[in-house]
Formats: C-alpha cells, structure tokens, sequence
C-alpha cells in the first residue's frame, strides 16, 4: 500500500476543488485522487489525477478510494451548503455529518494500519457561530474561535459538529486502548468566511448577496438585495482561501496551538459592497429588500473574527483586502466574463 505521495480531495468539482487541484497539480510528485457525485468538470480533464464519481454517504465509494492506496494528506470539501441545508436538514445532516464520520474512520483505521499520520484539512465556516441578534453581533467586535459557538442553520450545527468529531479523532480516538495507538490523524480545520469567486455564479449561498450585486450589475441586471444596507459579514476572495488551506497543511505540527482556526480578510457591509459595485457600473439598480429569515441568519454570524492565532501559529495573512479583491480581481474578471458572453 503506498502513501508518501497520494492526496485525495472530496467535492473536486467546487470552487475550491478547482483551486487546490490546478495548485497541487504542479507538483510532479503528487498523485491526486479526486472524488465528487458529479462526473468530473471538463476544465479539469487534462490534469493528471484519479477521479472516483460516486457519493461520500456510499461504503462501496470508499472502499474505492482507500483501496489499494493510503494518503498523505485528505482534504474533505464535499459538503451540502447553507441555504440547501436550511431546505433540506436531514440530507444536509447526512452528507455534511455522517459523510464526513465515514471518512474520518477509514482514514484512521488505514493511518493506524500504515503505522503513519494522515493529514485530514477540513473547512469550516463562521456558520459555526450564531450570535442573538444584530445588537448583540455589533456588540462582540472581532469573534475568537471558542465564543458564540451556538450555531442557528443546521449547516453550522453540522460545522461545528464536524470541528468537535475532527478533534475526537485527533487527540482521543480509542482513547480506552492499551496500549494507545501514537498513529492516526492529524486534523487541522479553517473556518472560513464568506468566500467569494470570480470564477463561479453565485448559487444563492446566505453570504452571496455581494456577489451576486456584481454579477447583476455587469450584466445591466436589477437586484434586489435580502439584507439590509448595514448587514456585515467578513469576506475572502478564492485565492486567499486556497493558500489559507495550503499553509496550514503546510504547517509543521509543533507549531499549531490549536486544531481549527479564524481566518479573515476584510468585511464589508451590503451598503458597502454596493457603493463599490456602483462606482464599476454606475448604473447598477440594487434595491433592499431584507428576507427577514436571511437577514436573521446573517446577523447570527460574526462582522469580523479574529485571526491572531492563525497569523502567530502558521503565518496566515491575506494576499487580497477589499481594495486589491474589488480592483484587482472581481471586478476585472466579472466585467470579462460578461463581455465575452455578449459577444
């Protein structure tokens, strides 16, 4: 059963799939093993990688992946997200929460068989806090990874529930054996903000009203905007979320206090996000028209988190704040995505 080199990502067809994958990919040393319930997108059909379709909740998938190969490093994207959640609890629960205990056990048990620690990178979201109200939000400042913990959407029920199952494995997995295994996980998560893409439409997500302003607007589209004007989330744009993930996989072992981390960038609040998109398209019509469920779920999530345990642990820091985000990649790319499509 080799290992040294073998990495397998869940959910290879998102946003981030694509990132990490066009990233690892040029490491002439790695074999990329890639999984997702879609057959595989054709944009990346000429890099060098194992695809395996099939669904994270089927043992027979699993048994796929694992056999015959073990891994360096598991990066777990697959996941249902916030609004399908929301609409549909139950599968939300079963992919986000029994899929993810599914992996964690196979990767122990074969860890624990090679005798070796697997990296297992999972990502996770400010869905994981849930603040009380929007007083209470603007009251706490910049929120620290163990405050607030009381998520309000089962896609952060299901977050931090996957934090809390990631840390079992790591430190107390048969914790009654003797002797005591010293091989088995190594699991690191981030709890990412909102994450934005100018690659990708918005799919609806809680925080995609900023993009989807930006899409709108370049395509002479009207919108109507499901949160108020003062309704803030922190943001992060696509690379920096795939370096955030690569650094702390990076990262040696010694160096990390804890086993899930704030990462931030900038916030913004929606009446920022429109000013900026007014002054790319002047003539952008946004109207606000709050969902008063969206908006409750936005004002249970933090305007800004801290970051200093990442920043000290493993040199987090963002490439992209707003300017740089908005100037230099959303709205150049936004604007030729549309450009092209016209012509």
């Amino acid at each position: 059963m080799t290992q040294e080199n073998n990495v397998l990502i869940t959910g290879a067809n998102g946003e981030v799939g694509h990132g990490l994958i066009a990233h690892l990919s040029r490491d002439a040393q790695l074999t990329i093993v890639a999984t997702d319930i879609q057959p595989l997108d054709p944009a990346l059909h000429a890099i060098p990688l194992t695809f395996v379709q099939g669904d994270i909740l089927d043992p027979t998938l699993l048994k796929q992946l694992f056999e015959g190969r073990a891994y360096k490093t598991i990066f777990h994207l697959a996941s249902i997200l916030s609004t399908k959640g929301e609409r549909s609890p139950e599968l939300a629960f079963r992919v986000n929460v029994d899929g993810t205990f599914a992996l964690l056990m196979r990767a122990v048990q074969q860890a624990r068989e090679a005798q070796r620690m697997t990296k297992f990178l999972y990502p996770s979201s400010i869905a994981a806090y849930g603040l009380p109200d929007a007083d209470t939000k603007r009251e706490a400042g910049r929120v620290e990874e163990d405050a607030w913990c009381f998520p309000a959407t089962m896609y952060g029920c299901n977050k931090l529930a996957c934090e809390s199952l990631g840390t079992y494995f790591a430190r107390h997995y048969r914790r009654l054996d003797e002797p005591r295994s010293s091989y088995g996980l190594d699991f690191r998560s981030v709890r990412f903000p909102g994450l934005i893409s100018a690659q990708t439409v918005p799919t609806g997500g809680t925080s995609d009203y900023g993009p989807e302003m930006l899409h709108h607007a370049a395509q002479g589209l009207s919108y109507d905007c499901f949160v108020r004007e003062d309704a803030c989330l922190p943001f992060m744009v696509m690379p920096d979320a795939i370096r955030a993930l690569l650094l702390l996989e990076a990262a040696p072992r010694e160096r990390l206090a804890r086993l899930v981390y704030n990462v931030s960038s900038f916030s913004l609040s929606a009446g920022e996000i429109h000013r900026l998109t007014l002054k790319a398209f002047p003539s952008a019509v946004v109207r606000f028209i709050p969902d008063v469920n969206r908006q409750g779920i936005v004002d249970s999530w933090p305007c800004d988190v801290d970051d200093t345990a990442a920043r000290r642990d493993w040199g987090w820091h963002p490439e992209y704040d707003r300017r740089r985000a908005f100037d230099d990649y959303l709205i150049p790319a936004i604007r030729e995505r549309y450009r092209a499509s016209a012509g």
